[in-house]
């Protein structure tokens, strides 16, 4: 099985397909957008997570019935949703420290909001939890989607940086310490792997 996977990351790319290569599944190929010569910057203007990753998905497809690629598309969109700020940062993770809240912003700056808007809050309230949803589109046309999520709360203060853009501040539910602060086979299962798992089910 070929699944083109709608990212260029490569190294998220490699992520997933570790985590299937663990769990025994070892006869998918995941290609990248670089793989298939896709370009154009998609706008994600949708209003939840299953619109993004919808949006994705449809225009990868246009892009793969013009060059008469038939392989399996998956798109994914993911956000950290923190109870107390109703849901935000949402469908705007990656820009929620954006000027212009299209653009990404850096990890720092969007960690440093987030802890100063829960803290507005009264810091009663720190429960959170990561959110991926995946589109899939099959050769036929037809459509899947699911969602995975990964439950905890918001730490205090950040542990170390890099990896995902909160996992120095999420803290998985049943544990005392921060993502980034997690061995893969310790903290188990992420957001996306368990929405990995789901779709192949379906698929």
């Amino acid at each position: 099985m070929r699944i083109i996977y709608g990212t260029t990351n490569s190294g998220k790319r490699k992520q997933v397909e570790d985590f299937l290569k663990a769990t025994g599944v070892n006869d998918v190929e995941f290609l990248t957008l670089q793989d298939i010569g896709f370009t154009d910057e998609i706008i994600e203007d949708g209003l939840s997570l299953e619109e993004n990753s919808m949006k994705k998905a449809k225009e990868i497809k246009k892009f793969c019935d013009k060059n008469n690629i038939k392989d399996i598309i998956v798109t994914d969109d993911t956000g950290l949703c923190v109870d107390c700020l109703n849901g935000e940062p949402g469908i705007y993770s990656g820009r929620y420290a954006s000027k212009d809240m299209v653009h990404d912003a850096s990890q720092e700056d969007n960690i440093k909001k987030l802890l100063e808007n829960i803290h507005k809050t009264g810091d009663t309230n720190r429960t959170a939890k990561f959110v991926c949803v995946l589109t899939a589109i099959l050769p036929n046309g037809e459509i899947k989607q699911v969602k995975g999520e990964c439950l905890g709360k918001i730490a205090e203060k950040p542990g170390p940086m890099g990896k995902l853009t909160y996992g120095p501040v999420f803290i998985p539910e049943g544990f005392d310490r921060v993502m980034n602060d997690m061995k893969p086979e310790e903290l188990g299962n992420t957001h996306r792997e368990k929405a990995f798992l789901e779709l192949l089910k379906i698929i």
